[in-house]
């Protein structure tokens, strides 16, 4: 579809979606490399929540980077600490999320298997985070022409 046919939420979620599956592959491969090697189930006591957490900040990174230079490069703020703090905030109640699929499976339903911890933390967990992130993230973070949630904190 022509980009003079996309409305601009349309705009936005496909390229949100589209610099997201660069962050969902990044957390997933450093994910899956992490519990394969330094960081296998019972080596440390949560592991698989230490190779999560890890895996995620580096996809964060990616994709306030994408996020802010290609999806939401027209409503960008003036300042780009107070947007990558903002970013950051969303990202991680995003990804709280996920980490509290992936605990909820692994730890209280005991569905330890590295098929079912995927499926926990990167198919159910970054679905719901995404959609949250997605929705902040247009909302609060990119607003050009408003004040981030960060800026109003006392």
């Amino acid at each position: 579809m022509p980009e003079s046919h996309t409305g601009p939420l349309a705009r936005d979620l496909i390229r949100f979606a589209a610099v997201g599956g660069v962050g969902v592959v990044i957390d997933v491969v450093v994910f899956n490399a992490l519990r394969a090697t330094i960081l296998p189930d019972g080596s440390v006591t949560g592991a698989v929540l230490i190779a999560k957490v890890a895996a995620t900040a580096l996809a964060i990174l990616a994709n306030w980077a994408g996020n802010r230079w290609w999806t939401f490069r027209d409503r960008r703020g003036t300042s780009i600490t107070v947007e990558m703090a903002s970013f950051i905030a969303v990202s991680l109640v995003g990804s709280a999320i996920a980490l509290g699929c992936l605990a909820i499976s692994h730890y209280l339903f005991g569905f330890t298997s590295a098929l079912a911890d995927n499926i926990s933390a990167n198919v159910i967990g970054l679905l719901l985070g995404s959609l949250f992130r997605f929705s902040a993230s247009r909302r609060w973070v990119f607003r050009a022409e408003s004040l981030s949630p960060l800026q109003h904190v006392g």
